[in-house]
């Protein structure tokens, strides 16, 4: 498989446009297109799913280490894979470029196009490209403009080809067709994005040059996914308006340890039979009410938990289960309330402690998460989990609340990069429907 990587010097500046625009044009032409975002993000990813119809993948050094990046994209075989970066190129962790688009490229071997939106300056986009270009040692292979006109691209492509080595592939026109709708957490996922996506397919195979950015991909050297032993057992996942934020890395080790089951926590009124329940992220304080009144579906969970089901809930999944969320009703296994705040709590990396012996492993065990939401805990019982801000283990939290085979947390974790856990709560499963039979 071939890859190439989609990068900016910052956000907003259309890559995400581009991207998606990018991979239905070349899913149209036949390509076997495997989409992939840099980072954590969730909405993005969404979108890129859309635009090659096919699921896509994340790959973030944290989450996953070097060897889940490659176990990523192994897992997402295809012609190619178009990877949309997050921020800016270089931007990582540590105020580094740890992390970042360009450590991923380096580490695996990618090149890069660069997407530059220039902003009131003409020739002065020159010396910023070329400071991009050579500090990517070697890395960054072409350019694409984005939201000029062809008489401005023309201007700019010839004075790029005059001072820097690189290969100007195209431009997108700016269009009002083109702008992505924003909400709480990102870009909205509530209306499909499908008019604004085929549009940009439509422009870019009319001002990129599309064979010459698949020539410059990579060609990548995939390790064999590491096996996973088949457990059968059911997993019932939360997926509907309100819950739907998941990693896909999670849910292929779960398809192929097991079965997975959906149900709606909004619409349906009863738990699948299932061994493990996993509720994960996304916007429930969008449908509080209705989750509240969904009283059968609230018992059916409480009862599944008292049973000694196995239950794991990330980000909104733990406000789920909660007593109460902005003075509604939730499931009522775990102690205190949920409220939402303006701003993002806990923003960004961490690292996990285990404080306790949970289903996720032993007390001691450390885990590499990701935090974005906005919404708080009050009058919770003390943490199992403790969660460390990365850069800064001065700043840490209680992120983790437990009851039986519960556990609820405010991070997410991605398991390519927390195998140990993965095969810890299998286990769990495993020890528990042998004792029940």
């Amino acid at each position: 498989m071939k890859a190439i990587l989609i990068g900016a010097p910052s956000s907003n500046t259309g890559k995400t446009t581009l991207s998606l625009g990018l991979a239905r044009a070349l899913k149209n032409r036949g390509l076997d297109l495997s989409a992939f975002k840099t980072g954590p993000d969730h909405i993005d990813l969404k979108l890129l799913e859309e635009a090659s119809s096919k699921r896509a993948g994340n790959l973030d050094m944290h989450l996953m280490g070097e060897e889940g990046l490659a176990q990523s994209l192994a897992q997402n075989p295809g012609d190619l894979a178009l990877i949309e970066g997050a921020m800016g190129y270089f931007d990582g962790i540590y105020n580094g470029f740890e992390n970042s688009s360009f450590d991923i490229s380096r580490r695996l071997g990618i090149p890069a196009v660069l997407v530059y939106r220039p902003q009131g300056e003409i020739f002065s986009a020159i010396p910023k490209i070329k400071g991009m270009v050579d500090f990517s040692q070697g890395r960054i292979r072409g350019l694409i403009l984005n939201g000029v006109s062809e008489k401005m691209y023309q201007l700019l492509k010839e004075q790029v080809e005059n001072y820097i080595d690189i290969e100007v592939l195209g431009y997108l026109p700016f269009s009002k067709e083109l702008v992505l709708p924003s909400e709480g957490l990102g870009l909205s996922l509530r209306a499909s994005s499908e008019g604004l996506i085929s549009r940009a397919a439509e422009l870019v195979e009319k001002t990129v040059d599309l064979d010459r950015l698949v020539g410059l991909a990579g060609e990548l050297s995939l390790y064999k996914p590491q096996p996973v032993r088949r457990r059968n057992i059911r997993i019932a996942l939360a997926k509907d308006e309100a819950f739907n934020f998941y990693y896909n890395e999670n849910l292929r080790l779960l398809e192929e340890a097991g079965e997975l089951i959906y149900f709606s926590p909004l619409k349906d009124t009863a738990l699948p039979p299932a061994d493990l329940i996993y509720i994960g992220g996304g916007y429930p304080e969008n449908y509080l009410k209705e989750l509240s009144e969904n009283e059968r579906m609230k018992s059916s969970i409480r009862e599944a938990v008292e049973s000694g089901i196995h239950l794991l809930a990330e980000a909104g999944g733990l406000t789920y289960l909660m007593e109460d969320f902005e003075g509604q009703a939730m499931v009522g296994l775990l102690k205190g309330r949920a409220l939402m705040s303006k701003r993002l709590q806990n923003f960004g990396y961490n690292q996990l402690e285990l404080l306790e012996d949970t289903i996720l492993g032993e007390k001691g065990w450390r885990l590499p998460g990701n935090e974005y939401h906005r919404s708080y805990i009050e009058g919770g019982e003390p943490g199992l989990i403790r969660a460390r801000k990365l850069g800064d283990e001065s700043r840490q939290w209680a992120c983790g609340y437990g009851y039986k085979r519960a556990l609820g947390i405010f991070s997410q974790i991605n398991f390519l990069g927390n195998r140990r856990a993965f095969d810890y709560l299998m286990d769990s499963i495993e020890r528990t429907r042998k004792s029940v039979s």
